[in-house]
């Protein structure tokens, strides 16, 4: 039991102190929390830190009391109906050892997509915080380290850097570029507000996260990341009632652009850095080709998904075309049947409308809301040309996104908060006075 007093709601000052044992066990919830959000940005491998993790601070959380709102309950139904298609989908290949681990791991991300939906439910603000400064370090960590692999400034080959591309601490570029724009967009969105106590560590922070993205040659997280960054940016400006704020954030973009353009330009001077730029800024690359290349393969492969209404079975289309489709909307189709293929465009639509409606709707939690969307919907536009469901970070996203609507439906209308105190009390879960 988290609190004597009702779920979901803060204890009252000093409560834990009168019970000190309730107190530690805060601060080891939430401290583990916190690496378990950190250790995200380890992907070298299939298992991380980030998995080792994850079911004990899931099993604690669960014991001091995080719940399902209504709110989140289309996802799980959505979730649950996804999964259902996938193990139907299995059951012909349930003597593979591959396809039984995949559709197993895919299981264990949908639980931690839950939990995220349960864990942000409840004093929002806070723990939202906590996650999202716990993540951009994390960005931070690896973007300086993918940028110390590309210069290769250790000597040791390969290490933090991929096909001639920084990496990280990922094993492909493309994700660890995709990583790092949520972290990206944390910061900016402090500095654009002013809500951020130390502008000038944030922008640190940010230009090596930036220069991380920049380097990671992704054309994917390049494209996405504008996109999310001008939703946020959009977003921001649309909703500041302030003239100051208005002329604040043009500046800023402004100011932004103009560094960013100038940083550019210098690692271009790179004739390494030049040549890659050349390569990847192509439209298509080689492999995308021809009727064996990527969306020759897509042509193929849609015309016999036709035909079979539970799909390849999971993981299967690798074994038809050598080569993953590169494409999620496709490879739901593909590992889950119709059934499968329609349910993940039904909750990419559905969470679509549910975070464009948090960005419209003022509340306490558009802020969080600014941040946290346009970087899940920039997967979401990504999934059109890589495979995004075993992407740990987007199960957290997805999560937020929907513990961010469960908060908004558990608070009064605007129109019946009292002052902006009554506010600031429903963003950190609680009831107004």
């Amino acid at each position: 039991m988290a609190h004597a007093a009702a779920p979901g709601i803060p204890a009252p000052a000093g409560f834990a102190a009168g019970i000190p044992l309730i107190g530690v066990i805060h601060t080891l919830a939430k401290g583990l929390f916190a690496a378990f959000i950190f250790f995200a940005c380890f992907a070298f491998s299939e298992t991380s830190p980030y998995d080792a993790v994850a079911i004990p601070t899931i099993l604690l959380w669960l014991c001091l009391g995080v719940r399902l709102h209504r709110g989140a309950v289309p996802l799980l139904a959505l979730l649950l109906l996804y999964l259902g298609a996938i193990v139907i989908a299995l059951f012909p290949y349930l003597n593979e050892e591959f396809p039984v681990t995949w559709t197993i791991q895919l299981i264990y991300l949908v639980v931690t997509c839950l939990f995220f939906a349960m864990f942000f439910s409840e004093n929002t603000h806070a723990r939202m915080e906590l996650a999202l400064k716990a993540y951009t370090v994390s960005c931070v960590f690896s973007a300086a380290l993918g940028i110390v692999g590309y210069l290769q400034w250790l000597g040791i080959e390969d290490l933090f850097y991929k096909y001639d591309r920084a990496s990280g601490t990922f094993q492909d570029p493309n994700v660890f570029g995709s990583f790092l724009t949520l972290g990206a967009l944390y910061l900016m969105h402090g500095l654009l507000t002013g809500s951020t106590r130390r502008p000038l560590v944030s922008l640190a922070g940010l230009l090596i996260i930036m220069a991380g993205i920049f380097l990671s040659f992704s054309r994917g997280s390049w494209g996405g990341s504008v996109v999310a960054v001008l939703l946020m940016v959009g977003s921001v400006y649309a909703g500041s009632g302030s003239i100051r704020l208005r002329r604040r954030i043009v500046l800023l973009t402004l100011a932004t652009l103009v560094l960013g353009t100038i940083a550019v330009i210098g690692l271009l001077s790179v004739e390494h850095v030049h040549k890659m730029f050349e390569t990847r800024a192509a439209l298509t690359q080689d492999y995308d080709q021809g009727e064996t290349g990527r969306f020759g393969n897509q042509v193929r492969g849609l015309a016999m998904l036709l035909e079979r209404p539970f799909g390849m079975g999971p993981m299967h289309w690798r074994l038809v075309f050598g080569l993953e489709p590169h494409n999620s909307y496709i490879g739901s189709f593909a590992n889950g049947g119709w059934l499968g293929g329609v349910v993940f465009i039904g909750l990419v639509v559905v969470t679509s409308f549910v975070g464009f409606r948090l960005l419209a709707r003022p509340s306490p939690f558009r802020a969080h809301a600014q941040i946290v969307w346009p970087a899940l919907l920039m997967f979401f536009l990504q999934a059109f040309q890589i495979d995004i469901e075993k992407w740990r970070h987007v199960y957290m996203m997805l999560g937020m996104v929907w513990a961010l609507e469960a908060a908004r439906l558990r608070m009064p209308r605007i129109g019946d908060i009292g002052s902006p105190r009554d506010a600031n009390v429903i963003a950190r879960g609680a009831k107004p006075a």
